[in-house]
């Protein structure tokens, strides 16, 4: 029996990750992955989140000195950032190519217009299918088969509760996560003889800009965080280190999953305890 070095199998040396969606909790996955050892490229539509990201990356790992870049992209640490529209057509492809060989890819790209489904027009729902459907779709197919010739990778979605659960005015958005979530599987299941792992990370409610509307309202933030086991809303954080396994070889058996990191979210049922 081959020797596991277990000290190091969480570790992502050498490798090169690529994540999609650089803001709010692409931001730390982003870091999260540079510090278990990855060359990170950073893509996102806004080329400035992804070249704060990017040079936040060449920072930690230049005690304090910011990558200056040379022109192509690439950070002085070798992170690297591109500015993409994932819903334009072609555009993840040409960036694939431009890559090359890519063993870690992270989906966090979403949109939602919270609306009931009756008060929603064709052009809402052709905007939050086309960005967290559509684009997980054509990133699948603009990098995998590069992964799929070489023999390897790790593919993490970022889904969402609301890919089990909803509420009213998330109806499109949960259909979409859920929807994401049965492109992860049949990845999984078409990939995975070619040694491709595909997996979903579903976060529950997570402190960031998007969700600041929410907080902003006492009785509506605090009833989120109640309908947790922790009673409390997500640090982005809190959902590095599941994206991190899934992408190492700590998880070399796991393929079709999908991680529910939404403190108890979806395991229980209310927060009234009965009295005894």
């Amino acid at each position: 029996m081959t020797s596991l070095d277990y000290a190091r199998m969480f570790r992502l040396d050498g490798r090169h990750a690529v994540v999609v969606g650089c803001g709010g909790i692409g931001a730390e996955i982003a870091a999260g992955l540079a510090a278990q050892g990855a060359r990170v490229s950073c893509l996102d539509k806004d080329e400035a989140v992804a070249v704060a990201v990017r040079d936040r990356l060449s920072r930690n790992e230049s005690d304090g000195e910011a990558g200056t870049g040379d022109g192509d992209g690439t950070g002085g640490a070798g992170h690297a950032a591109y500015p993409v529209d994932v819903r334009a057509e072609g555009a993840l492809a040409r960036v694939a190519e431009e890559l090359g060989d890519v063993d870690v890819l992270v989906l966090t790209a979403a949109m939602n217009v919270r609306k009931r489904l009756l008060d929603y027009t064709g052009e809402e729902f052709d905007r939050v299918v086309g960005l967290n459907l559509r684009a997980t779709f054509d990133a699948a197919r603009a990098f995998a088969p590069r992964m799929v010739e070489r023999g390897t990778g790790s593919v993490v979605v970022l889904t969402s509760i609301r890919a089990v659960t909803v509420e009213p005015g998330q109806g499109v958005y949960a259909a979409t996560k859920a929807g994401a979530m049965q492109l992860v599987r049949t990845l999984a299941a078409e990939l995975g003889p070619d040694g491709v792992r595909v997996n979903a990370v579903a976060p529950g409610v997570v402190e960031t800009p998007l969700t600041q509307q929410i907080r902003d309202d006492a009785e509506w933030g605090r009833a989120y965080a109640e309908k947790s086991a922790l009673g409390r809303w997500a640090r982005p954080e809190e959902i590095v280190g599941a994206v991190c396994w899934l992408a190492s070889d700590a998880a070399s058996f796991v393929t079709g999953s999908q991680v529910m990191v939404d403190g108890g979210w979806t395991a229980i049922d209310g927060r009234f305890t009965p009295p005894t």
